[in-house]
């Protein structure tokens, strides 16, 4: 293990210490606060905000991008934290590797807004881009943790409406399975630097509601997966999370979508975030970026 990896990890499971996962007021404060800094815009980029169907959404382009190519990026935060503010320093990099731009928009958070309040906010964004002039087969879906969970989720929702679905999807650490049935949500909490175990079935319950916690669109490791579109996932090695992209990688393979699923080996939870300090992280994110510059090609 690098001098680097050890020392964030270190950090990781310092904040991990002292976090308050009951209180979400706090923690959405506190993971404001800690990311803000490293998430101011970026030399290179265009940044401009703007509104969509009341909600807060900026456009990122990257210098030379392909304005008519758009990676639709779904932040991640155990959807009840999270924000333009604390993915645009990632999802920049994502955009710059693929050469085209990026929309990040804010979404309804739980617990005061549940269930399938993200996945309707989602669609309602991608709707949007369909209604401007974007055509499907140059938009790719994108996220992170709860943010990936949403961005299979969403495929699945405009799969059942009938609604095109765009050419590719990407997801980082996705949180796949609201009902936490893998074994490494027990194996892997002790080794996990960053997920606290504990606070699953809490933020689960927030964000789920009354609703079944198998439901398609928020667990849709047990749902039909047929006909999405090419999905990319990377996980971390050691994160709690890890069985939720292996068991899907394995439904959707057998539902007949084409799954690139890679495992990087001493990783953690979106560990591509911390790209500016690990080399892995850049190289993880490149693969994401050309993943996505092909098919959209």
């Amino acid at each position: 293990m690098s001098i680097r990896l050890f020392l964030i990890k270190t950090l990781l499971r310092r904040v991990k210490s002292r976090a308050d996962y009951k209180n979400i007021l706090f923690a959405r404060r506190g993971f404001e606060r800690l990311t803000g800094r490293f998430n101011k815009p970026l030399k290179g980029f265009t940044y401009t905000q703007t509104e969509i169907g009341g909600l807060k959404a900026e456009w990122i382009v990257p210098k030379e991008a392909d304005e008519s190519k758009v990676l639709l990026f779904f932040h991640g935060g155990g959807y009840a934290t999270g924000s333009i503010n604390t993915h645009r320093a990632l999802v920049s990099q994502i955009a710059k590797n693929a050469g085209i731009k990026a929309l990040l928009f804010d979404y309804r958070l739980a617990p005061e807004n549940k269930y399938p309040a993200p996945i309707e906010d989602a669609a309602m964004v991608y709707q949007w881009l369909l209604n401007n002039g974007y055509s499907s087969s140059k938009i790719a879906f994108g996220g992170d943790s709860a943010g990936g969970g949403m961005s299979i989720g969403t495929l699945l929702w405009c799969r059942d409406k009938n609604i095109p679905l765009p050419k590719c999807a990407i997801a980082l650490s996705p949180w796949l399975d609201q009902s936490m049935s893998g074994n490494s949500y027990h194996t892997h909490k002790d080794i996990d630097p960053m997920l606290i175990a504990e606070g699953f079935p809490l933020w689960s319950s927030n964000y789920m509601g009354d609703s079944d916690k198998r439901s398609p669109y928020a667990s849709p490791i047990f749902h039909d997966l047929k006909g999405l579109p090419p999905i990319c996932v990377q996980v971390g090695e050691e994160e709690i999370l890890l069985d939720d992209s292996i068991r899907f990688a394995e439904k959707a393979k057998a539902d007949g979508v084409s799954v690139e699923l890679e495992v990087f080996a001493k990783k953690f939870h979106v560990f591509n975030a911390f790209w500016r300090v690990l080399p892995r992280a850049r190289e993880a994110n490149k693969k994401l970026g050309a993943f996505i510059k092909g098919q959209l090609a």
